[in-house]
């Protein structure tokens, strides 16, 4: 795709993005959401249709999750995260942040925590015409954002449930002191015991290794297909794109089914490196992008960025789980050591940022990027705050090409399309003179 020549972008058709890749989330994400409606079923006395033999559901942030430690009870996750964003990828996440203003939450509040508190209490349907089941246990995996204790505190008020809160460390250096480790394995003990009460199994150490070995195998292969963008062209787009393999990776973390998705993920995006073939028909600039997307109009965004023939290579939102491309694995060999070491330094929400720069200058080097693009988030502080100094640092300081622009993940009246629009527009244009100005230099 080329723009016409007066530098504005050409209409383009973006069916041609989805695969292989998005047909098998679609699946996995929908049977996540049937197994917990089977819950969910049993809870009301009735035989479920589906369901596994889950002994529960527990609802845990994405964050440092430790989803392998519940799946050696079997209690399903439940992320609330997942729930609120498809609430606003199906345009429905506005009749519920209006009825959390209405029960006292301000505007300011985070937008998943209003969506979901009052999904939570409409006892509605989901998005996938599921139900999600009463939690046994509400586990607030307390990583770098002190909403999330308030958050899972009125989950527990609202649903009755049990509440447990794992204190994570900050993370104060490069890597989590000794005594940081063994702080977070303890509580992870005392979890355990706490697990073994409401499923009614015993705690078995070699199941956890046995779910900790398929989990660093999954984590090697979104390494890889992560690396895969460092192409020119590039097979997918990792900012868009990995938001979309997030959803498996987290839900299905440590699971023959989750392993399986991101071997077919690897294979398809080779494929097309093997072809030649981008994300984009025509790849002009390659891109890397800070914060989550605006969900509510997910891709209109999307199609700011490919309409000028832009690729995101690189995303710190698509490591807000893990930042698994720079070496860190599960190691089965010291389970809850690893689960304390992924949930301190591992997860990019944890982290300072000084550390967030540098994630970005390696982005921005090793994969060969043009250009940054930060998407502020109105409602969720702990990805906002600060990113203003980012812009200054990364436009002045390092002279990196540097889009500021500004909406809400979950809440559609913070979205102008027009306004959005002419800001991608003429940060583009910019660009493109910048990178045709220096083509010519190079000529001369």
């Amino acid at each position: 795709m080329t723009p016409e020549t007066d530098g504005k972008p050409a209409p383009t058709n973006q069916s041609h993005y989805q695969g292989r890749m998005h047909a098998l989330q679609k699946e996995l994400i929908s049977r996540w959401y049937r197994d917990l409606h089977g819950i969910w079923e049993r809870q009301q006395g009735v035989t479920p249709a589906c369901g596994g033999p889950w002994r529960g559901a527990v609802p845990l942030m994405i964050s440092g999750n430790c989803v392998e430690l519940l799946r050696t009870f079997d209690l399903l996750p439940i992320y609330p995260e997942i729930n609120a964003l498809q609430l606003a990828i199906k345009k429905q996440a506005l009749e519920y942040l209006l009825a959390a203003e209405e029960m006292g939450y301000s505007t300011d509040n985070c937008g998943y925590v209003k969506a979901d508190v009052a999904f939570t209490l409409s006892e509605s349907e989901t998005p996938l015409k599921t139900r999600l089941p009463k939690p046994s246990l509400i586990l607030c995996n307390f990583v770098g954002c002190n909403t999330y204790l308030k958050w899972f505190e009125h989950l527990a008020q609202f649903t009755g449930s049990p509440l447990f809160v794992l204190d994570v460390p900050f993370l104060r250096r490069e890597e989590p002191s000794p005594g940081d480790i063994l702080y977070v394995v303890k509580q992870l003990r005392e979890l355990i015991a706490d697990l073994e009460r409401i499923s009614g199994a015993k705690f078995d150490i070699d199941r956890l290794r046995e779910i900790l070995k398929l989990s660093a195998a999954t984590e090697d292969l979104w390494s890889r297909v992560k690396s895969l963008t460092k192409n020119v062209p590039s097979p997918f787009d990792a900012y868009f794109d990995s938001t979309t393999m997030m959803g498996p990776l987290y839900v299905h973390r440590g699971t023959k089914e989750g392993l399986h998705f991101f071997d077919e993920t690897l294979k398809e995006f080779e494929e097309k490196v093997g072809l030649g073939a981008g994300v984009v028909p025509e790849e002009r600039f390659r891109v890397v992008a800070e914060g989550p997307p605006p969900y509510p109009t997910f891709k209109a965004f999307r199609d700011l960025f490919t309409n000028w023939g832009a690729c995101n290579v690189a995303s710190t939102y698509s490591c807000v789980g893990g930042i698994w491309e720079f070496g860190f694995r599960h190691d089965p060999r010291q389970p809850l050591e690893s689960i304390a070491r992924h949930m301190i330094i591992h997860n990019v929400t944890n982290r300072s940022y000084p550390q967030r720069y540098e994630q970005i200058r390696r982005y921005i080097r090793e994969w060969k990027a043009d250009a940054l693009v930060i998407h502020s988030v109105k409602s969720c502080r702990l990805f906002s705050a600060g990113q203003g100094d980012m812009r200054e640092y990364f436009s002045k300081t390092l002279n990196i090409p540097t889009l500021f622009v500004e909406s809400d993940l979950e809440d559609p009246r913070y979205y102008s399309h027009a306004q959005m629009r002419n800001r991608f527009d003429a940060f583009f244009e910019s660009l493109a003179h910048k990178k045709l100005t220096q083509a010519g230099r190079r000529e001369t």
